[in-house]
């Protein structure tokens, strides 16, 4: 996964949201998606700077998601985290399973913001 803006991007302090939008192929069966999803929460104990990760399935109700099916999203306490997240090898090896599945996928990093 190709991941543009490195730290001077988003600076880096403070929290960073990780998300991943996916499409998966039809032949993924939903025993391959929960193992795949299984895997993805595992890399919470697996990569230190992972603080937390949350996943959900489309409930949209108008037809905006483009197809996109599942929505993944990780916290890291810096943008740190994340170039540290992304090069670790147990992310390394856990892209290899979910490219094998997605169609396709909209990554994006961003610092949450109150709306004030």
């Amino acid at each position: 996964m190709k991941h543009r803006g490195g730290k001077g991007a988003m600076g880096s302090g403070g929290v960073v949201k990780h998300l991943v939008l996916a499409r998966f192929k039809e032949e993924a069966t939903p025993e391959a998606l929960d193992q795949l999803i299984r895997r993805y929460a595992g890399l919470v104990d697996a990569v230190p700077s992972m603080k937390a990760f949350q996943w959900g399935t489309d409930v949209t109700v108008l037809d905006t998601h483009e197809g996109f099916t599942h929505v993944f999203e990780s916290t890291f306490e810096s943008a740190e985290g994340v170039q540290e997240y992304i090069a670790h090898p147990s992310h390394v090896e856990f892209v290899d399973e979910f490219l094998a599945l997605a169609e396709k996928m909209l990554i994006m990093d961003y610092k949450p913001a109150a709306a004030n």
